[in-house]
């Protein structure tokens, strides 16, 4: 399980998996835990370059991020290592 600390948005973290390039078991801590359960559902089982290129750069209101780029961020992150 990877543990991401968002900036920027209502949740203060992002908890995933990722099996076999896949994303699976994502949950957020705080936000609204309608959109951001949606959200979990919607890219269960999709690989990670699919979620990053889908999510990146989605913007929430007049800030500069939105819970899915900050998931596509964790997702990029852990690519990294």
């Amino acid at each position: 399980m990877h543990t991401y600390f968002p900036t920027g948005i209502c949740p203060s973290q992002i908890r995933f998996d990722v099996e076999n390039g896949n994303v699976r078991n994502v949950s957020f801590i705080g936000g609204c835990e309608g959109n951001l359960q949606g959200l979990s559902k919607l890219v269960e089982g999709m690989p990670v370059r699919r979620v990053i290129e889908t999510l990146e750069g989605i913007t929430c209101g007049k800030r500069e991020t939105s819970c899915p780029d900050q998931l596509a961020e964790a997702l990029q992150r852990i690519g990294s290592r």
